[in-house]
């Protein structure tokens, strides 16, 4: 027998469910040790083992533009293409799992790390989502799919518990969670840092194994967030398979230990043991050390990135794009010469190259170019101040004397990162001034928004004759943003939160981010746009808008259920004089009887459509019926309701252009018992015959109930009474054994459920 052949000791399998140091897994006879890096929007690699959080030192690698604005894309393939350059230079660097997508949900803009995430929907972050994973394990390197689950703040992150109803769990939280590991099949899955509902999320049992692994089916790899693990040996008992970083043998020690004791099954560590070991091996055979990282392809890819994800707020005139024979065309704004690429903390990405808007700009104008002002300060940039000394007054000279002035502005570096939320979502002080000296006294301006995280607009956006999201760019943002406002590539952004008129609209406001441990998620699944729409508030900008450069208009919308699915077919045609890309989204409403509080319409669907001038295309769009479920906290799983559906197609969740309504007969009926209420036994299609029956052999007193029934008052107080309390009642209709007699016919009709 050779030393790769004999059964592993307790302490080499204990050895194997612990990082060997910052970044790679332990080994053990037969089973390599894998290597992991951050890289959610690029690879963040060390020479060595790096420092002990893992945040410095990092080698060069694209700097992609991160998920704010790759989600804006709307863009499943684009998002593919990206994870599988991502894998290339990981492949290169001898990275063999790298951390990311980020999919947790946008329930806040003031959420630090949004800048990572893709959506406060949890459709769009789950295609994204599950895009960039089949991208990068496509090419061989493993994805692991974060913060699993409800890492929605990152105030008190290390601990706070996010303390969330089932139903909005479900239907909001973990569905982004569900699809892609239902789809793409990630490698692993990292869990969080904070605690769910009382129970730390790397020791939470149900979490972890009943949903993630029984449920949904995941086979994979469990490894925890580096640092997020309380209890090692509850850990692996909830699931946990692999802990990170290294705890220098303390965690080993506690799992042989308790082996030991008997207070932990050792077949629980097995097969934690067998997944690990199944996971090195996988990426083992999947290596190719000697591979050209390409950066010079993805800098491109990255430029396409950054132009596709630009979100075209406003446009009036319109004045964009910019046409240079129109006249002078001047640039203000330090975040012009000196962009914020990304936001802070661990997917921090050391670009390759950094190309600038104002170096694009000046370059491309030509004989247009009026010149650049900074305007403001920049804190926290490289060279922090830089621009402060030049006053308002030289950028106010500039934009006097040109025909447009860009106007770039943006939260700064220090103000959006891992490890900390905003307090406000208003622009710094001095760029809000700039503007407003700069309106006073340009013809035409046009604001160039640089965030990660949403930011109020509502004080100046009416009077700027075009707004532009340009969101964090990467590392060749600059070039791309010149081709947006130049015209030579397209903007078909989209946004994929709302924008607020102010922060106490937001749905998750106050509630949000709790206090002394505890974040109650009271709005319920009334996130977003769900939260707005159900109170009618108004909004700066509406989840899903996006402009053009062209002109789109939708007809012929139907609607049909083929098997498990209903499919909506429409026809969108470009009726501008420029080639486009249209986001169509189609949004559903449940039945308006519906039993239970839901949102005035959801995304079901979206698909991109790029049309030239004047040519018209039929889309498809395919729902699966069980998309259309709510979770039932009474049924303790998903169910259609019967009734009408309304089906809407749109440019945004407020920009509803068609809609078709469809009858779904809905999933099995509810199963009936005594104590179901009256109105839910009327409306049973086999319990509301059969307790007409039972009454009509009642007599007087049956008489007397159709009586007292004929009172919508009183009506509305007995359908909320069980048959049980009615039974109950003395002179009741129905005696306790009538009812007895009742749900055992139902039961042998077969009408239960």
């Amino acid at each position: 027998m050779t030393e790769t052949d004999r059964p592993l000791t307790l302490a080499e399998k204990a050895r194997l469910t612990s990082g060997h140091d910052t970044w790679t897994s332990s080994a053990a006879p037969g089973v390599p040790s894998f290597r992991m890096a951050d890289g959610p929007h690029g690879l963040r690699v060390h020479a060595d083992r790096g420092d002990h959080l893992g945040l410095q030192g990092s080698l060069p690698a694209t700097c992609f533009p991160p998920a704010v604005t790759l989600g804006s894309a709307w863009d499943p393939g684009l998002a593919e293409r990206v994870g599988a350059a991502i894998a290339r230079e990981a492949k290169a660097a001898g990275v063999d799992v790298v951390l990311g997508p980020g999919i947790n949900i946008k329930r806040s803009p003031l959420c630090g790390r949004n800048f990572e995430y893709f959506s406060e929907d949890p459709l769009v972050a789950a295609e994204m989502g599950a895009a960039l994973v089949r991208g990068l394990q496509g090419a061989g390197v493993g994805a692991s799919l974060k913060h699993f689950a409800a890492n929605n703040q990152e105030t008190d992150r290390l601990r706070v518990s996010a303390d969330i109803d089932e139903r909005p769990l479900r239907e909001i939280y973990l569905r982004a969670f569900e699809r892609v590991v239902r789809r793409a099949r990630p490698w692993t899955v990292m869990s969080s840092y904070n605690a769910l509902n009382g129970v730390p999320v790397s020791e939470n049992r149900w979490l972890l194994t009943e949903v993630l692994r029984e449920e949904w089916g995941f086979d994979g790899v469990v490894v925890s967030d580096w640092g997020a693990v309380h209890d090692r040996v509850e850990a692996l008992a909830a699931g946990l398979d692999l802990q990170m970083p290294s705890t220098q043998g303390r965690g080993d020690r506690e799992i042989e230990q308790a082996v030991a004791r008997g207070e932990l099954d050792e077949a629980v560590l097995d097969r934690s043991v067998a997944r690990i070991t199944a996971l090195a091996r996988r990426a083992a055979a999947s290596r190719a050390p000697d591979t050209d990282p390409g950066h010079d392809g993805h800098h491109a890819l990255a430029r396409e990135v950054a132009a596709r994800g630009t979100v075209l707020l406003k446009n009036d005139g319109p004045v964009l794009p910019l046409d240079p024979a129109a006249g002078p065309v001047a640039v203000v704004g330090e975040l012009a010469r000196t962009p914020v690429l990304q936001g802070g903390g661990s997917a921090r990405v050391e670009p390759v190259r950094v190309e600038t808007a104002l170096d694009h700009l000046r370059e491309r104008l030509g004989a247009a170019w009026a010149g650049f002002a900074p305007g403001y300060p920049l804190a926290g940039a490289s060279g922090a101040g830089r621009g402060g000394a030049e006053p308002i007054a030289d950028a106010v000279r500039l934009a006097a004397s040109a025909r447009t002035t860009l106007v770039f502005l943006g939260p700064g570096p220090a103000e959006e990162s891992e490890g900390f939320d905003r307090d406000h979502l208003d622009l710094p002080a001095p760029q809000t001034e700039l503007l407003e000296a700069v309106l006073e006294a340009a013809e035409r301006v046009v604001v160039v928004l640089s965030n990660g995280g949403t930011v109020r607009v509502t004080p100046w956006a009416d009077r700027v004759d075009a707004l532009v999201e340009a969101w964090l760019p990467g590392q060749a943002g600059g070039a791309g943003l010149a081709d947006v406002l130049l015209g030579d590539a397209e903007p078909s952004g989209r946004l994929t939160e709302t924008v607020p008129l102010r922060l106490e609209d937001v749905p998750s406001h106050l509630n949000f981010p709790g206090e002394e441990g505890r974040v109650r998620y009271g709005e319920g699944i009334f996130v977003g746009y769900r939260g707005y729409d159900a109170r009618d508030l108004p909004v700066a900008f509406p989840f899903g808008h996006g402009l053009s450069y062209t002109v789109f208009a939708y007809s012929g919308l139907s609607v049909r259920r083929e098997g498990e699915e209903v499919r909506a077919a429409l026809t969108v045609a470009n009726t501008g004089d420029r080639p486009g890309r249209e986001v169509v989204q189609l949004y559903t409403a449940g039945p308006a009887d519906s039993g239970v509080a839901r949102p005035v319409r959801e995304l079901r669907a979206f698909t991109g459509v790029t049309l030239a001038p004047g040519e018209r295309r039929e889309v498809e769009l395919a729902v699966p019926v069980g998309d259309l479920a709510y979770y039932s906290i009474r049924d303790a799983g998903w169910r259609v309701e019967p009734g009408t559906y309304r089906f809407e197609a749109g440019a945004s969740s407020r920009d509803i252009r068609l809609s078709a309504d469809l009858d779904l007969d809905g999933g099995p009926d509810r199963e009936l018992t005594a104590e179901s209420t009256l109105a839910e036994w009327r409306a049973h299609p086999a319990g509301g015959p059969l307790l007409t029956e039972a009454l009509s052999t009642a007599g007087d007193a049956a008489e007397q109930t159709r009586r007292l029934l004929a009172d919508p008052s009183v009506r509305r107080i007995a359908e909320q009474m069980s048959l049980a309390a009615i039974a109950a009642i003395p002179g009741s209709p129905i005696t306790e054994e009538d009812l007895e007699k009742l749900v055992e016919r139902l039961h042998a009709d077969g009408g239960a459920d």
